[in-house]
């Protein structure tokens, strides 16, 4: 049984499984094997400046003649800041608090404060995940002729008739059914529903139950599958609820390929089914992470987190100290629920390959049982 959709002929690939545009791991290197080997690549680059976003989009256009894509975040609320009027402290006005707040837990865990930038980010440009960031990086995506962009987070559509005209295949990641009718109006091409299963930010709604629901309300935009979705399996299941494909992070997040550090890797190969929590801790938006002494923390001081972005300023050198002393217990990054299936780093295109045979297995033996 072939493991092929309309999903493969609007994205020029050979097989309906796309690699979701994790942030810091889906890099040239994976996202062109994931291409190579005949699904759809996706960088994912939210925290790329723009400068950093087009040496990733010309890197990965120099390892594979195959189409990928490049994955940011457009979420609203940042995109409305400085525009909103209330009471009450702000975020910025809260940030020195929660600064010292992450200081009490870095000396606990005697982590030092690092005495320079994230070494991962490269290039100068405007605030990490500001409104002019987004737009750098979207003037980008658009400079460049990206064959395939994906807004992991919000509505792409003030972009669309730009990136029609630069010949881009438009695709948004979607939690709720409401959000799939509004991303739908743009005229986008696909839409992913990713279901609370997944790993890093998601929905408060289960894989096994959004993707129905957002397949009847789009009518006839295709729906990727996503959410815990780990092995073959998951991909014959997303389909016969009605899903074209899938999109598929955690399997590939311990592959050789992956940008993440090795005791990350490590901390997915060794976690089970239950290994993982939502936490705002990290971002300032629901995300499912690994946890850690640093998801605890905030936990166990019922603090508040700061939105998005300011969140990302006080986690960030609480990570990046982390990242440099290879703390696993306190930086073993994000990662769905279905990584307790996960059992050993192995190359992209391995991981490819058993998906699309464990697929077409499943949805033989279903067939047989009609």
């Amino acid at each position: 049984m072939s493991l092929k959709t309309r999903v493969c002929e609007i994205l020029g690939i050979q097989h309906p499984i796309v690699l979701a545009g994790m942030g810091g791991a889906s890099t040239p290197e994976l996202a062109a094997a994931v291409s190579n080997a005949g699904g759809l690549g996706v960088l994912g680059a939210a925290a790329c400046g723009p400068a950093q976003l087009r040496e990733w989009i010309r890197r990965t256009r120099e390892l594979t003649d195959k189409p990928f894509g490049v994955d940011t975040l457009l979420p609203a609320s940042v995109r409305r800041e400085g525009q909103v009027q209330g009471e009450g402290p702000t975020p910025r006005d809260l940030l020195p608090e929660m600064l010292a707040f992450a200081k009490t837990f870095m000396a606990q865990e005697h982590l030092e404060t690092p005495a320079g930038p994230d070494p991962r980010r490269s290039g100068n440009g405007p605030a990490l995940f500001s409104a002019e960031f987004f737009d750098q990086q979207m003037q980008v995506i658009i400079d460049e002729r990206v064959p395939v962009y994906a807004s992991g987070l919000g509505n792409p559509g003030p972009w669309m008739r730009d990136l029609r005209a630069s010949g881009t295949k438009v695709m948004a990641v979607v939690g709720k059914v409401k959000h799939a009718v509004q991303v739908k109006q743009s005229g986008l091409d696909i839409i992913v529903a990713q279901g609370h299963d997944g790993g890093g930010h998601n929905s408060p709604i289960g894989t096994m139950a959004l993707i129905p629901q957002v397949v009847d309300a789009v009518g006839d935009t295709p729906v990727l599958g996503a959410g815990g979705i780990t092995d073959g399996r998951g991909i014959a299941a997303a389909m016969m609820l009605g899903a074209e494909g899938v999109w598929v992070g955690s399997a590939f997040l311990a592959s050789v390929e992956a940008g993440i550090l090795e005791f990350q890797k490590q901390a997915i190969v060794e976690a089970a089914e239950d290994g993982t929590v939502i936490s705002r801790s990290v971002t300032g938006k629901p995300a499912r992470i690994i946890r850690s002494r640093w998801t605890d923390y905030w936990e166990r001081n019922h603090k508040e987190p700061l939105p998005m972005p300011y969140q990302g300023m006080v986690s960030g050198p609480v990570m990046q100290a982390a990242n440099r002393d290879k703390r696993g217990d306190v930086n073993p990054g994000f990662a769905g629920q279905g990584i307790g299936m996960i059992k050993a780093v192995r190359p992209a295109t391995e991981i490819f390959r058993e998906l699309v045979w464990g697929a077409e297995q499943a949805l033989k033996r279903s067939s047989n049982w009609v």
